[in-house]
């Protein structure tokens, strides 16, 4: 337990931004769900739109050191190329007749 007021003042701020940053976290992480859920439905419009906005989020918690920076590199790169793949795949028609 803190002996002093500044090192009580400390973990109580401590606290909050650990509630903050988990949540904001999982935010993260959701967007990023949902461009491999959109990529596996192969919904290739779906999956580029919430990229966009992933990769926005990514490069703004990097910013904010809530996750390090070569991981959101990393994770762009992984959905990125996730999402061009979807792209040089021949779309499949269903059959006539």
């Amino acid at each position: 337990m803190p002996n002093t007021e500044s090192a009580k003042r400390a973990l109580r701020k401590a606290e909050r931004r650990r509630v903050h940053n988990k949540s904001e976290r999982s935010a993260l992480r959701t967007t990023v769900k949902k461009v491999r859920v959109a990529a596996a439905a192969s919904n290739v419009d779906e999956a580029k739109s919430a990229l966009q906005i992933t990769i926005k989020k990514l490069d703004q918690a990097a910013d904010k050191q809530l996750i390090h920076a070569n991981k959101a590199a990393r994770l762009k790169s992984r959905l990125t190329k996730l999402i061009n793949k979807l792209n040089a795949a021949p779309k499949t028609e269903p059959a006539a007749g």
